[in-house]
């Protein structure tokens, strides 16, 4: 596979393969087309683990296996390359309740979560799809900044 170093900033971004990223857009994209296909919904994660807690029985099936496909997915991708997760470590507990909890009020404000509107919100051509997505992007760069160039927490 081809790869590339990148260097932002003093600080080298390794093995980036744009086949893998291709690869793994595909795959994306093939998930919720066959979602949307199959089941006539779309695959926007907090509506289905949101769903999953109110929706009726017979629908708990899919959305449990959907979300528990999520988890497995990741464990079998840890297993099967080189790269370790390597989990950051000394963040304030506070900070990271603070940020779960505002991502949750952020996806019932917005109707949806990332994958919902930025994929296949966007792939609709939705409009508010396409101003949440621009919103929450440029939320999450500017909380980047703060916590990293005004108030030195982010490494």
């Amino acid at each position: 596979m081809m790869q590339f170093l990148i260097n932002l900033n003093g600080k080298t971004l390794e093995n980036f393969t744009p086949v893998s990223a291709l690869l793994g857009g595909a795959l994306i994209g093939l998930s919720v087309s066959l979602l949307l296909l199959l089941n006539g919904r779309m695959a926007g994660i907090s509506g289905i683990m949101n769903g999953l807690l109110s929706a009726p029985k017979k629908e708990e099936i899919w959305r449990g296996l959907f979300l528990l496909g999520l988890v497995v997915g990741a464990v079998i991708f840890q297993l099967l390359t080189d790269d370790s997760l390597v989990l950051r470590k000394g963040y304030p507990i506070l900070l990271i309740i603070m940020g779960g909890f505002l991502v949750g009020v952020g996806t019932r404000m917005g109707s949806g979560c990332t994958s919902g509107h930025g994929i296949c919100g966007i792939a609709n051509f939705s409009i508010r799809s396409i101003a949440a997505t621009i919103t929450f992007m440029l939320s999450g760069m500017v909380t980047v900044f703060i916590l990293k160039h005004i108030l030195g927490v982010a490494s």
